[in-house]
């Protein structure tokens, strides 16, 4: 009889370490929602602006559809923090790393945004750039102090960036490429 209790109790924290593991799967099995950051879930335009960036990268670029979901939704939240197109970060990411998180440039430039970390130590301190989200976000936070280091000229903020006026001239003509997917008011009139 004193085994009874004894297996009840070992039968009881078994289902709620796999009621545990189980939790933490179905967010992202259940919905592409669930993987977004809340203020992404919230605003509808955004969502669907997300979306039809997640699909371009899927299509055109061929990551993968859950990789492709992490960035266009790490985009969108960035872009949105620190007012910045989302054509923009997009253009920019496809021409330093081509949607490869692992991406290593000269000097030592890391990951989808091509951060240099002694660049910018302030910012990357621990922050793992190899992380898309992370990486993101510090990119974008550096692009947008060289936006407003130079008086909110884009083109001069891009040149810092990249290094040379024809980085520039590159990075504008790509972003209207990603335009129509990643523009959010463009989202609204398509879809409703």
């Amino acid at each position: 009889m004193r085994r009874l209790p004894v297996l009840f109790a070992a039968l009881v924290i078994s289902l709620s370490a796999a009621h545990a593991a189980l939790a933490q799967e179905i967010p992202l099995a259940a919905s592409d929602t669930a993987a977004q950051p809340a203020a992404l879930q919230q605003d509808p335009k955004a969502e669907q602006a997300s979306h039809k960036i997640s699909d371009m990268l899927t299509r055109k670029f061929g990551v993968a559809r859950e990789k492709a979901q992490t960035i266009a939704a790490a985009v969108m939240s960035s872009a949105s923090k620190y007012s910045l197109p989302p054509a923009l970060l997009l253009a920019i990411i496809s021409i330093e790393s081509r949607f490869k998180e692992t991406a290593r440039g000269p000097n030592n430039a890391t990951g989808l945004m091509q951060v240099v970390p002694s660049a910018h130590k302030k910012l990357v301190r621990n922050v793992d750039l190899t992380d898309p989200e992370d990486n993101i976000e510090t990119g974008s936070a550096i692009l947008h102090g060289y936006v407003k280091s130079a008086q909110g000229d884009v083109d001069a903020a891009l040149k810092n960036y990249g290094g040379s006026r024809a980085y520039a001239e590159k990075v504008s003509l790509r972003a209207k490429a990603f335009e129509p997917a990643a523009s959010v008011d463009a989202a609204s009139g398509s879809g409703q």
